[in-house]
């Protein structure tokens, strides 16, 4: 596929390592010499120095022969320009803006009808959504939603204080109290062990689950209640992300504070947040500040600042002092993979929360959503299921007699609303969505190919 890609700043580098991966035709265009002299160099792809929104630009970067762009700058402006110059100057037939504008978000109509969008990422809120999960969810280092939320698949770390330590679990239980779930992987000192046999969980084990998410949360909601725990989070840095993730958790009567530097958006923070969020003005390396706002009583720190190095040190200050949970959004990719595993329990990285969205545009078959889990090494992909007995490989087959590869199988099938944890018996029918988690990412083409349908259907 020919991929044409406005922007080469963080989001557009990343969605652009991740498309190259695919092995698609990739051309990235920006301003920023440098910055298309250094992708050029580590990816094979072609760079194109100029404006987007510039019609010469758009015809010398191949946009009359694209199949796809990608508008991914740093202002609104420029991505929807370029969306309209490629709908109605070179008919390019699928387009896909950056939108960081809330309006534009929740009105995506409008930029459909005046714009020629097809669909927009908002890493804003992408980033908000992928914390949140991993707030909600204890002892979670990952969490993906799929089927419109109804299903999450975890990543769940086994912790000295975790509820689950020492549950004796097997492959179709995930053992919290009247919750449904599903093991998909269970990975000890780095081997993924087989799930054939009964497990007692140990201390930093790494459990992969795919659970009916409403479910799941009423049973840790349950568990909270019964330990008369009232949940803390204390976040550093008062930027858009960190404002919609504290309204967000106040909401779900999380008990939420603060911390940022400038005051003048401490001020503007307490005029449009909830009343029960306490905003605070300091820095989120101010040890005095974090010891005087008790943050060994917190259960998650999250650090959200647009600096790197800021949110390390913090969460390392943090985890130090004795909050439970710390987790770090750490843009720089090497940072990340550094930090990962270490004081800091989750680096989490904007540009990896909103690219699940944009596999399904690059990939061939009916990919509704996909998601890389375990440091790219596993993935999870949402089909939707098209065809007859006939036309179909996995129509009317029970799961047991679909011929999956070893190292995957089918997470869970959503059917008209309805969340179905599968059994061998199971029998996938037409129009189901089928999440399948593979611990390989490398088998998901052939996983891809079952749940493409004969050209006799069409």
């Amino acid at each position: 596929m020919k991929i044409l890609l406005i922007g080469a700043g963080r989001v557009g580098s990343s969605v652009a390592e991740n498309l190259v991966s695919e092995k698609n035709d990739i051309t990235i265009v920006d301003t920023n010499k440098e910055q298309l002299s250094y992708l050029q160099e580590r990816f094979d792809l072609r760079a194109v120095y100029g404006d987007g929104a510039s019609p010469e630009v758009l015809m010398q970067a191949g946009a009359d022969d694209a199949d796809l762009i990608v508008a991914c700058a740093a202002t609104d402006a420029v991505n929807l320009v370029a969306c309209k110059l490629a709908k109605d100057m070179f008919n390019v037939p699928r387009r896909i803006s950056r939108v960081r504008g809330q309006y534009y978000a929740e009105h995506p109509d409008i930029l459909s009808e005046h714009f020629g969008v097809d669909a927009i990422i908002s890493p804003e809120s992408s980033v908000t959504q992928y914390l949140q999960g991993l707030i909600e969810f204890p002892d979670a280092l990952q969490v993906v939603n799929f089927a419109d939320g109804k299903v999450s698949i975890a990543i769940i770390k086994i912790s000295k204080r975790s509820t689950l330590l020492d549950y004796q679990i097997d492959e179709n239980h995930l053992n919290l109290p009247q919750s449904r779930g599903r093991i998909l992987e269970l990975v000890r000192n780095g081997e993924s062990l087989p799930l054939d046999r009964l497990f007692n969980l140990k201390v930093d084990d790494e459990l992969v689950l795919s659970m009916d998410t409403t479910e799941a949360l009423k049973a840790i909601a349950r568990l909270n209640r019964a330990n008369k725990r009232v949940r803390s989070v204390m976040i550093a840095g008062g930027g858009n992300i960190g404002a919609r993730l504290a309204a967000s958790l106040a909401r779900a009567d999380y008990n939420v504070r603060i911390i940022e530097k400038n005051l003048d958006r401490c001020k503007h923070l307490a005029s449009i947040l909830p009343e029960e969020v306490l905003v605070l003005h300091g820095n989120g390396t101010d040890e005095s500040l974090l010891v005087s706002e008790n943050i060994d009583e917190m259960d998650t720190w999250v650090a959200v600042t647009n600096d790197d190095e800021d949110n390390i040190m913090s969460s390392l200050l943090a985890k130090r002092l004795g909050a439970h949970k710390v987790i770090a959004l750490i843009a720089r990719h090497a940072y990340g993979e550094l930090m990962q595993g270490s004081m800091i329990d989750v680096a989490v990285s904007p540009s990896q929360a909103t690219i699940g969205a944009l596999l399904h545009e690059v990939r061939q078959g009916a990919i509704v959503r996909g998601h890389r889990l375990r440091r790219g090494e596993a993935e999870v992909i949402e089909f939707e299921v098209v065809g007859d007995e006939k036309s179909s490989n996995v129509v009317g087959k029970a799961v047991e007699d679909i011929r999956l590869p070893s190292s995957s199988q089918i997470a869970a099938i959503l059917r008209d609303s309805e969340i179905i944890i599968p059994k061998n018996d199971t029998v996938i029918q037409s129009g189901d969505h089928v999440i399948v988690y593979a611990a390989n990412r490398n088998v998901m083409k052939r996983i891809e190919k079952l749940f493409q349908v004969s050209l006799l259907f069409f």
